[in-house]
């Protein structure tokens, strides 16, 4: 059997494993950083992604009821407030990325009713019930591994590029909030889950379970992107 790896390995091997797949290599998020997406197919990925990130508020919640110390709750408790904050409703990141699409030409009812109308790809619905299998059933070395290391751990890189292009585009950067709370949290949210699943894979087992839970998270990841990238509108027609 494997030998329980020190802090400082395990974190390596966490994010090597998040690397393997990193959403910055995906086509879309190429095409998206060279400002070739048009707004309508700006506004296609934010209908779909906004059913991927609806309910992490609740889920978020879940997986703050399962943890057994303190400090562990503390630091998600920061992060559940930065989605849902109370004491500015108008900033749930939710309500940012439905203020994005609308700045895209979509109403954003029309987001919000996309499930209701079977416009929610395979792919996306994959990856939210992903989120509630590993805030549900998962082991918390898995939990923390595979959304805050994995998924949040992603973003910054990711959405600095996307951020520049659409500046390019004549988005303004209240339009782009959504993008800009996550590269200014996100990067101490990554931190942090490196610390809590460190505190709770206290076995080679659940250091193991831990790395594979940012494989597949990343796999998926990179999984509805490809399913989002095929389905633009107007893609098929010019290819």
């Amino acid at each position: 059997m494997a030998d329980l790896m020190s802090p400082p390995q395990f974190h390596e091997a966490l994010e090597q494993a998040r690397e393997g797949n990193h959403s910055t290599r995906h086509p879309l998020s190429a095409a998206w950083a060279n400002a070739e997406l048009t707004r309508e197919q700006l506004g296609f990925y934010g209908t779909q992604h906004y059913y991927y990130i609806a309910s992490i508020p609740q889920q978020f919640a879940q997986l703050y009821v399962r943890l057994p110390d303190l400090h562990a709750r503390q630091h998600l408790l920061e992060n559940l407030v930065g989605e849902e904050d109370p004491a500015a409703p108008d900033k749930r990141h939710p309500d940012l990325l439905l203020n994005f699409v609308e700045a895209c030409g979509l109403p954003r009812e029309v987001t919000m009713t996309a499930e209701q109308r079977d416009e929610i790809l395979p792919a996306v619905r994959a990856m939210r019930a992903w989120i509630w299998e590993l805030v549900g059933f998962r082991t918390l070395a898995e939990a923390s591994a595979g959304i805050m290391v994995a998924l949040e751990g992603q973003l910054p890189r990711i959405y600095s590029a996307y951020i520049a292009a659409m500046r390019s585009q004549g988005f303004t950067d209240d339009e782009l909030e959504f993008f800009h709370v996550h590269v200014e949290n996100d990067t101490e949210h990554a931190a942090i889950g490196l610390e809590i699943c460190t505190s709770y894979a206290t076995t080679p087992e659940l250091q193991a379970q831990a790395i594979a839970a940012v494989r597949a998270s990343v796999a998926l990841r990179w999984q509805m992107l490809s399913s989002i990238y095929a389905a633009l509108p107007g893609r098929q027609q010019a290819a």
